[in-house]
């Protein structure tokens, strides 16, 4: 089995309003696959469709070699799901939760399993602490180590890290990158750029249900021309007169002053640019010229929605 998760124009409505439309991707196994994109793209009803948790309206997606629709039970035995919201009971402490998960799985040795998770994740010291005194970073590490019991094959992590400050972030993530180097494979959903480029193998950008680009970090960055603009303005209303003023140019709105021209890169282009400004007495407040990163790439693709 080449594939892990094989998707196919997966499609999804709810009350006349599409959600997803036409969904397509494949996740090799032993991968980490970041599904990109703002709240409300469509991210969290991808992940439940292939939880088995919500149904497709149309297309069709295999998980582990079982289909979605017809093989549930099989896809359930095959995965774990860790949603944006703690799934822990914060009345039990942390090693109750693990045996507890432990014993629904009927796995061989429990305490075994238990204690295992909680040395990997680095619990061990509040083990029998109640949860509820933990912090948000514990509980989500608890979380993920209670999905990990069963020995899934793919692991869905719906923004895990959504609500953590930056060290446990981190910690997060050295986290995931350990699981992947056991040979897990990752699908996780993510609105922070940062995190997808420093986890992902692949990443797809997802846009009011609309996949508008897939491939590595750099694959991304190379859709883009060579050089990025960034101009700041006085106000408002000299921004828009400037972004009708380049329309022929590519660009997105920073904030309430900023504009990101893309262009080529060459010192003639930027010099025709200050001089258009220049004959609409359009004045720039600030400058900056840098090369295209990922977060360039979501800003040109999502401001209008646009598959480049």
């Amino acid at each position: 089995m080449k594939n892990a998760v094989s998707v196919s124009r997966l499609s999804k409505s709810f009350r006349g309003k599409e959600v997803l439309k036409d969904v397509s991707f494949t996740v090799p196994r032993g991968t980490t696959y970041a599904l990109l994109g703002a709240n409300g793209a469509g991210k969290t009803t991808t992940v439940r469709i292939l939880a088995t948790q919500l149904k497709a309206d149309g297309g069709r997606a295999e998980i582990a070699g079982y289909d979605i629709s017809g093989q549930p039970r099989e896809v359930r035995g095959a995965i774990s799901l860790t949603g944006q919201f703690s799934a822990v009971d914060e009345a039990l402490t942390g090693k109750e939760n693990l045996l507890m998960m432990a014993k629904l799985w009927q796995v061989s040795d429990p305490e075994k399993n238990a204690e295992k998770l909680l040395r990997v994740f680095g619990l061990t010291q509040a083990e029998d602490q109640r949860v509820s005194v933990w912090s948000g970073g514990m509980k989500r590490k608890l979380d993920i180590a209670m999905s990990l019991i069963g020995n899934p094959q793919v692991v869905f992590l719906d923004e895990p890290t959504t609500g953590l400050d930056p060290q446990s972030r981190r910690s997060m993530w050295d986290m995931i990158r350990r699981l992947n180097r056991e040979g897990i494979t990752i699908f996780l959903t993510t609105q922070y750029l940062e995190e997808a480029e420093q986890l992902a193998d692949r990443i797809a950008i997802l846009h009011h249900g609309r996949i508008l680009a897939e491939g590595t970090a750099g694959e991304l960055k190379a859709r883009l021309p060579r050089g990025t603009l960034r101009l700041v303005f006085e106000n408002t209303e000299t921004l828009k007169k400037a972004e009708v003023l380049l329309e022929g140019f590519q660009t997105a709105a920073e904030g309430e002053r900023g504009l990101a021209v893309y262009t080529d890169g060459k010192a003639d282009t930027t010099a025709r640019i200050f001089y258009l400004l220049y004959r609409q007495d359009i004045h720039v407040q600030d400058y900056s010229q840098t090369t295209p990163n990922l977060e360039d790439v979501f800003l040109a693709m999502t401001s209008e929605g646009r598959i480049l």
